[in-house]
């Protein structure tokens, strides 16, 4: 096993390990919080609220050209958007907006010789830097997808009235919400909120190289992130649907 993952491992492990039981700096996890949950709500609300419309628009054009029956969309775009879209989404912006920040911050830290400085004072890193962001984005993630789920959602039912004239009442059918769809959804959410910033110190403390180095990690950091999201969506949906398949 060479470095790389080796490290990733011990930085994931001693992150579990610090928010269980380790003691983190007095009031580090609310800014964090702050930082991760509302220093992104524009950014989710926007790309989740455009990426309804165009969804439930397209839909509609192509049901009403084929069938013209179009009673069963807004059911099936929100069992997508519990499902699917609205953990995903979120955790990609947060992949980039949050694990670039996070990064960068550690990595500057690390080409500075402060995380030295820390190990000198008898301070361990992963649980004084990671372990309060690891928190935010746990708690965070949950949070800003329930918001960005009812923004979509909201900008889907009034694309859809106001372009197709469908009634709110029949768009809004949580009937074909299941509970599957929901624990996956729900299931999603913490896997995300756990990789994302787990993944961003990893390559904030294996910076190497100065300012160009930042760089470099704050790069990985977003590259990493996004597919680790990508590969957890893909393993967890296909966990979903054998395990609920018949909800």
């Amino acid at each position: 096993m060479n470095e790389s993952p080796r490290l990733l491992v011990a930085v994931a492990l001693r992150t579990f390990a610090g928010a269980l039981y380790g003691k983190r700096p007095k009031g580090e996890v609310s800014r964090q919080m702050y930082q991760v949950g509302n220093r992104s709500l524009v950014f989710v609300a926007v790309t989740l609220g455009f990426i309804g419309m165009v969804l439930v628009y397209q839909t509609c054009l192509q049901v009403n050209r084929v069938t013209g029956d179009l009673s069963q969309v807004g059911g099936e775009f929100l069992k997508v958007l519990v499902h699917e879209f609205g953990p995903t989404l979120t955790a990609l912006m947060l992949a980039t907006r949050v694990g670039a920040g996070i990064a960068a911050e550690v990595g500057s830290m690390h080409v500075t010789e402060q995380i030295d400085a820390l190990r000198m004072c008898g301070v361990e890193p992963v649980e004084y830097l990671i372990v309060p962001r690891f928190v935010a984005a746990l708690v965070m993630t949950g949070v800003l997808t329930l918001f960005g789920m009812a923004v979509a959602l909201g900008m889907g039912t009034l694309t859809a009235w106001a372009s197709f004239h469908v009634n709110p009442s029949i768009f809004l059918d949580t009937g074909k919400v299941a509970g599957g769809d929901a624990i996956t959804g729900a299931l999603k959410c913490v896997s995300y909120g756990a990789t994302i910033p787990i993944i961003a110190g990893y390559c904030g403390l294996s910076t190497s190289g100065g300012s160009e180095g930042v760089g470099w990690a704050t790069t990985r950091a977003v590259i990493l992130g996004s597919f680790a999201v990508i590969l957890l969506d893909f393993c967890l949906s296909g966990l979903g649907y054998f395990v609920f398949q018949g909800t």
